[in-house]
């Protein structure tokens, strides 16, 4: 298998790397403006003409796509991780519970500090519990990951039919205060009004200190963030230690069966990515409708859509030519990288910063996006080309291990040389 370093194998670290750029695609607009414009394009932001093709464009290609994929990879990560471990001689379980409980506190951190859309918690959580299914073979692993995917859909499904009835009763005629609130402390917080839009403005535009105490004065927030989303990712993640397993993810398969698969899945998931698209448009981006099309529907077709892009990265990295090698030294620095996007991303955005936050439209927020994807590849390969590990890979094995980790590269002058 293809590796960058002894211990690397190029084909996880380029998959990541596409994975963590992709993620800012959709994220950047969480950075942007109110909350509620990241789930409905109506809400702000713009959603006619070029607002509404990106937002378009995203929903097909990008949009959950990649969330799937990175939840993929930590899991097929996670287990080389712990074989690793037992390989050397230490505990497996005792390895892993330490860097998921590092990995929790970077999590609450960015939560509280940064940035409400976090994954680093819904990751240290749901890596806990995927650990239970470490030993199965690869199909058992697929099959658990699949059926934890599916309940996932129905949990929603269910979800958003009480949405739905609650929306009903909302807007009856005579309609009780009781059922008004209901919706209005459910979906409904989805169409801000603009006194909630302006509040929105005024906290992301003020002071650090005053955002800080807003997020802790609601810190059990942080539960509804992670807890309905971790069936699905525990799932994504046993279908990605599967992919390892059974050395698709590795690129051990022989390239005409990453070719098909790629074909099939990436347009099958475009299709219903078109397909939800063009509900959300007829449907006036009604909010229970477009919950129900993404999260219930175009599930399944996500999680195929983003084997499919796996298949396709492998292929198009065989050569391991300099962009591939760029991009999988931006993917070992994921954990950088990720946090790192949520960094530059407030200080454009927010008061502490440039202050830009609620007063770009859609398309104009996400020409971020490709400046920091251009960093990523930038600062990344010479980076490791000098250090073991990105600064924050660095302090995340440094504390899970409790001893700082050897961080600048020694070089053999001879070697060079030589060479």
């Amino acid at each position: 298998m293809a590796t960058t370093a002894p211990d690397r194998i190029l084909t996880l670290d380029v998959i990541r790397g596409v994975a963590v750029m992709g993620i800012f695609s959709v994220n950047v607009i969480g950075f942007a403006m109110i909350e509620s414009a990241y789930f409905n394009p109506a809400a702000f932001g713009g959603h006619t003409g070029a607002n509404l093709a990106l937002w378009a464009a995203n929903m097909v290609a990008i949009d959950g796509k990649m969330r799937t994929l990175f939840s993929m990879l930590f899991g097929a990560s996670m287990l080389l991780v712990i074989e690793r471990a037992e390989r050397s001689g230490r505990s497996g379980w005792w390895t892993h519970c330490r860097r998921m409980v590092v990995l929790l506190g970077f999590g609450l951190l960015h939560y509280y500090f940064v940035w409400f859309g976090d994954i680093l918690t819904l990751y240290a959580a749901s890596g806990l519990v995927a650990f239970l299914f470490r030993r199965m073979a690869p199909a058992k692993l697929l099959a658990a990951g699949a059926a934890l995917v599916i309940a996932n859909m129905v949990l929603f499904g269910l979800f958003l039919h009480g949405q739905y009835l609650a929306d009903l009763a909302a807007h009856a005629p005579g309609a009780s205060a009781r059922a008004i609130r209901q919706w209005n402390e459910g979906l409904g917080t989805l169409y801000p009004s603009a006194a909630e839009i302006a509040k929105d403005k005024a906290l992301h535009l003020g002071s650090y200190p005053d955002f800080v105490r807003d997020n802790l004065a609601d810190w059990n927030s942080v539960f509804g963030n992670t807890l309905p989303l971790m069936m699905d990712t525990v799932g994504l993640m046993l279908i990605g230690m599967a992919g390892f397993k059974s050395g698709f993810l590795t690129g051990e398969w022989a390239d005409s069966r990453y070719r098909r698969l790629a074909v099939t899945t990436i347009a099958l998931g475009a299709t219903a990515g078109a397909a939800t698209v063009a509900y959300d448009i007829g449907s006036h981006f009604y909010i229970v409708g477009i919950m129900s099309a993404f999260i219930v529907a175009e599930a399944p077709f996500m999680t195929i859509m983003a084997a499919g892009y796996a298949a396709l990265i492998i292929l198009l990295s065989r050569g391991n030519g300099d962009l591939a090698q760029r991009i999988a030294a931006a993917g070992r620095c994921a954990f950088t990288n990720y946090l790192g996007t949520s960094i530059v991303a407030i200080l454009v955005y927010y008061g502490w910063g440039l202050g830009l936050y609620g007063s770009v439209s859609r398309w104009q927020a996400w020409l971020l996006a490709p400046l920091v994807w251009i960093a990523m590849l930038l600062w990344s390969k010479p980076w490791l080309e000098r250090f073991h590990y990105g600064p924050f890979e660095w302090a995340w094995r440094s504390l899970s291990r409790w001893k700082l980790q050897p961080m600048r590269r020694r070089f053999d002058i001879a070697a060079v040389l030589a060479g």
